[in-house]
């Protein structure tokens, strides 16, 4: 059974920060990418970063680009995302997924197979 629990979420002041972390289980985490999404109220779900599995090359949302940093550790079965310098539009559920394609990475939601339950992060001004 695929399994994905996200953690890390929580309030913080605009311009700080927070490290989420996914720990996944019930499949081969080495072979395939792996995205973080966000879905603020009344908004849909967007791709906020992803990773390949088979190169480890990573992919950012524009508005995230420069503060956030994706990885992932192998021997952990986990994936984790740095949020920097946080901006109020940051407030939204983060969700972490799994697509069982090549290893490659997209930032599109409906190419996703699984999802964590997702972790809250309000940034407040």
């Amino acid at each position: 059974e695929v399994q994905l629990v996200e953690s890390g979420g929580g309030l913080v002041q605009a311009g700080g920060s927070l490290r989420l972390s996914c720990a996944a289980s019930g499949f081969t985490f080495d072979d395939y990418a792996m995205g973080w999404f966000r879905q603020a109220p009344g908004k849909e779900r967007e791709g906020v970063s992803c990773i390949s599995s088979i190169d480890g090359n990573t992919y950012y949302a524009d508005s995230v680009k420069g503060r956030f940093t994706i990885s992932k550790d192998n021997a952990k079965n986990t994936v984790y995302l740095q949020m920097n310098s946080l901006k109020t539009g940051g407030t939204a559920v983060y969700y972490c997924s799994v697509v069982f394609l090549d290893g490659t990475c997209w930032l599109k939601a409906w190419q996703y197979d699984y999802w964590g339950q997702g972790t809250q992060v309000t940034v407040s001004s």
